[in-house]
This record gives C-alpha cells, structure tokens and sequence, in this order.
C-alpha cells in the first residue's frame, strides 16, 4: 500500500473523514465485487438473448427467477458506484476527473439509447442503469459529506417509491398519470412499470448508492483493512474485469448477440 498523503480539505469535511489514500488507487476489493456483478450480468444477459431468439424461451419480466436476479445485479452495480465515490471523495479527487468519468458513462448511456431503440423500437432503454447511474452520481457526489445521515437517507429512497405508489392508487389518483408518464416516470415514483427493456430510475436506485457510499465511508474511517488487503490469487481477474467495467459493459451485448445471430443464420431460423 502506498503511503499516505496528509489530509485534504475536501476529505476533512466528512465525518467520516481519515487520512486519504493516494489519487488514483486502487481497491482489488471493490474492483472484484465489481467484478462478480459483471460475471453475473453476463450470464443473465446471455439468458436473455437465448430466450429473445427463441433457444429458451423464459419470462424475464415476471418470471421471479430473473426478476430477483436483476434486482441483486444492479443493486451490486450501484453499491460499487457508491464504494467507488466514497474512495474517490476520500483521495480528494476533483471536480475535472469527476467530469470527465460522468461524460463517458452519460455518453455510453446515450448508445445503449440508440442500440436499444434499433432492436427494440417498442421498448427501448430511454433510463436504464447507465442513465441512472449518471443521475445519481452527481447527486451523490453533492451529499457525499452528509456522513452518517446517508444511511438515513438511502432508507427514506428506498421507501418513497412504495409511498408514492400507494398513494398515486389512492388519494393523489389523478397525479398518476403525471407521474406515470416518461417525462417525470425517470423518478420511479410511479403507480406501475413502463414499457421498457431496461428500467432503473432514480428512487429507489438512489439508496442504495447512497448505502455504498456510506458504507465506503465508514470502512475508509474505520475498517480500511477491508479495502486494501490483498486477495487470492484466483480473484483477481474478477479485479482486472472489474477496473474495466464500462468498456466491458459496452461490448458484452453486441458480442453475444452478433454471435447468437450467426448461430440462428446457420441454423436456418428466421
């Protein structure tokens, strides 16, 4: 581990706040359970495609098989973004870079828009995981010196979505289809899901980004050990995936289905 550098003013501010690290560190920790959620995520997506051409044939928007699965999956993407803000406040990392990492996830967010609008015109992503992702981190960029009151918070994000579901069916009804609607449905405080192929809006999602940081900020105060301590060997390819997760993320689609098409080509489905 390198050696620390003294405290910087933006990391002094938390209360969470301890000696930062080095800019630009690494955690094989975070990196590897970053990791797992790819590998995971993956599978589910192959699943997907195999269903989608008719190999096997699966329910994946009832099914609670698949449904639990993807909540788990990108439960542990938006934990990982919170760990990963945690570390990034806690080094004193800047504005600029922040930026410069924000364009590139909103930029991709854009392309899985456009991706999903060819193959599924009736139900593309218009804010999947990467246009929430965007949202949200800039908001948890903004509360990331809120401490201990981010716990507090992740749960009340948690909760308002089943809040606002109750009443939207009850007594605020005729706000339903405001809500309900793609101009303000982003939110998830909505009375049912829309139509769409991927759907991550920002509350609940916020949570349990918020947990992550939390949660990050607590083990850089407290339990770093659990950060830094070197892994088996046989996880850190889970790390090395995990630090190119973006990049993997973008290609992994494309791949499996150019694939798959070969395969339905050869074998004569239509």
């Amino acid at each position: 581990m390198k050696r620390p550098l003294p405290v910087s003013p933006s990391s002094a501010s938390s209360p969470w706040a301890g000696t930062p690290t080095t800019t630009g560190q690494r955690y094989d920790a975070v990196d590897s359970l970053r990791g797992v959620a790819m590998v995971w995520m993956t599978a589910f997506h192959f699943c997907f495609d195999l269903s989608h051409f008719g190999f096997w044939p699966q329910n994946f928007r009832v099914d609670p098989f698949w449904t639990a699965q993807r909540t788990v999956i990108v439960s542990l993407f938006l934990f990982c973004a919170g760990l990963g803000q945690a570390i990034a406040w806690h080094q004193g990392q800047g504005w600029q870079r922040f930026g410069r990492r924000w364009m590139q996830i909103a930029g991709c967010a854009l392309l899985v828009t456009l991706g999903s609008f060819a193959m599924f015109p009736q139900s593309f992503i218009y804010f999947g995981v990467l246009h929430g992702m965007a949202v949200m981190l800039l908001i948890a960029r903004c509360t990331a010196n809120w401490g201990r009151w981010l716990w507090l918070a992740g749960l009340v994000a948690v909760a308002l979505p089943f809040l606002a579901q109750h009443l939207l069916v009850g007594s605020w009804v005729e706000a339903a289809p405001w809500f309900n609607g793609r101009s303000l449905n982003w939110l998830g405080l909505v009375s049912r899901k829309p139509f769409t192929e991927d759907y991550v809006p920002v509350f609940p999602w916020l949570g349990v980004m918020w947990w992550g940081l939390a949660a990050g900020q607590w083990m850089l105060s407290l339990r770093s050990v659990l950060l830094w301590r070197p892994l088996p060997g046989i996880v850190r390819p889970l790390s090395v995936l995990g630090r190119w997760s973006l990049s993997y993320y973008m290609l992994h689609q494309p791949v499996m289905i150019g694939l798959l098409m070969a395969v339905a080509w050869w074998l004569g489905r239509p």
